[in-house]
């Protein structure tokens, strides 16, 4: 009887596989609107700037130390989370539920970033980076959202079971860069809630203006890269009694995965100041300039936007590179240090009030 159960487990998980894999892959992008991007060229997505020089040997040697060497990766304790918290209708708030999910409320309008639930990220329930920490509260449990804001197509960002999740007890639009439609409509997400939008491309929606920005990364759930679009974000929303204060805005800029690269500062002249950021700094290497930024260019690019309160995302929930997974928080906090930078640190599923940031509790050193 044993040999029977154990042999219908394995038949039921290779038929999860054989099924469910290849939808999690998505559908590569079609349309005019893909191909006359002025960032397709050559039959991919392109960056605007010229790729960094990587030492002969620096990709090999990444990933033998990623595969051999576990030490300091991980935390030796649990990660402490809070919530779910009810939702607040004023002032801007962030909080962050792990790796790049974060839900920016702003005076009431609620905009969720790269929603992962999901235990691993990959396309198998099997195999793939697995959390270091469960998610703050179910996804079921969010409040009425106004809008969900994906960066890229990478399984650590477009997640296909919270995308599901959010179809179902949401009914807020998902706004993405070119191409990724695709995968929505794949997964049966409805025509009229998928929002596709270029750099430099706007939607408003109720009281927030979503504008896609550049950055400098690549994108690709299979074999073949740069299909789709990636960017960094731009959330915007006139604050309440905004005529009677000048017609001021809440601002707040994600950057979304990116290498450090000139068009920050673009993005700073053009759209900023941001009252807050939310930059990512984890998950870098030697094999991969790039496409992350190391801590201390995550400083930069916070000074670049013109950025106030810098909140660290992109690290703590998955270990995806070789460094100890405190490594980005305490060179961040040096670096911040020296630039005068103001920084909250929360936990996961911990609201912070960008008008009166909490101080530093360093929660993860006892981790």
């Amino acid at each position: 009887m044993k040999r029977v159960l154990t042999a219908l487990a394995v038949a039921a998980a290779a038929a999860w596989v054989a099924w469910d894999v290849p939808i999690a892959l998505g559908r590569r992008p079609r349309g005019e609107r893909v191909t006359r991007s002025p960032q397709y060229r050559d039959g991919a997505f392109r960056n605007q700037a010229t790729p960094k020089p990587v030492e002969p040997g620096a990709m090999r040697n990444t990933l033998r130390t990623l595969v051999r060497e576990n030490a300091g990766r991980k935390p030796a304790g649990p990660i402490p989370v809070v919530g779910p918290l009810a939702p607040i209708d004023t002032g801007l708030h962030i909080t962050w539920h792990g790796h790049a999910t974060s839900l920016i409320e702003l005076d009431g309008a609620r905009v969720l970033l790269d929603p992962v639930w999901s235990e691993r990220v990959s396309p198998s329930r099997l195999v793939g980076p697995r959390r270091l920490h469960q998610p703050p509260q179910p996804i079921e449990a969010l409040p009425r959202l106004d809008a969900v804001v994906i960066s890229h197509d990478h399984y650590d960002h477009l997640d296909l079971g919270a995308i599901r999740a959010l179809v179902r007890t949401q009914e807020a639009p998902f706004v993405v860069p070119l191409g990724i439609g695709a995968h929505l409509e794949r997964w049966r997400v409805p025509a009229n809630r998928i929002i596709e939008l270029d750099w430099h491309e706007s939607v408003e929606i109720g009281a927030v203006t979503l504008t896609a920005t550049p950055a400098q990364h690549f994108s690709g759930r299979g074999f073949k890269r740069d299909g789709t679009l990636w960017a960094s974000w731009v959330i915007s929303a006139e604050q309440k009694g905004g005529q009677e204060n000048g017609g001021q805005e809440n601002n707040v800029f994600y950057t979304g995965d990116s290498g450090y690269f000139a068009g920050y500062r673009e993005i700073g002249a053009q759209y900023g100041p941001f009252d807050a950021t939310l930059v990512q700094i984890g998950a870098y290497a030697p094999g991969w300039p790039d496409i992350h930024m190391t801590p201390e260019e995550g400083v930069a690019s916070h000074v670049d936007v013109r950025g106030g309160l810098l909140i660290p995302v992109h690290w703590a929930t998955f270990s995806l590179a070789p460094h100890p997974w405190t490594d980005p928080v305490d060179r961040l906090l040096v670096e911040a240090d020296k630039q005068g930078v103001t920084v909250a640190i929360p936990k996961p599923g911990e609201r912070v009030d960008v008008s009166a940031p909490p101080k530093l509790d360093y929660w993860w050193s006892d981790c």
